[in-house]
């Protein structure tokens, strides 16, 4: 079963089991993880879903409506900077460790 770990500012760590085709977004959302907030569905539309991954190169390329998403993070973007709605377990990854932002909005 993949697992996704998320990592807050304030050093606390989630660690959840997804089945395989859930968004990081979406396990965020489902698991009470803090700070991720999903305001558009996982649409790309929104941006509260910004992470950083830690081995982001690992991953697909971004494509254009993420690209364009996060020029609008509430938070600095970085290499690192993936929307968690886009980011799909087995699909993209088994086990991912994202970084959650300050802020989302």
């Amino acid at each position: 079963m993949p697992q996704i770990t998320y990592r807050h500012p304030d050093g606390t760590v989630d660690h959840v089991e997804v089945d395989t085709g859930i968004s990081v977004m979406r396990a965020a959302l489902e698991n009470g993880v803090a700070g991720i907030v999903g305001e558009c569905g996982g649409q790309a539309m929104c941006a509260t879903c910004h992470v950083y991954v830690d081995d982001a190169a690992a991953l697909p390329p971004i494509g254009d409506d993420e690209e364009e998403m996060l020029d609008c993070t509430a938070t600095d973007r970085t290499d690192a900077s993936r929307l968690g709605c886009q980011l799909r377990s087995g699909e993209h990854f088994s086990a991912l460790a994202v970084r959650v932002p300050e802020a989302q909005v």
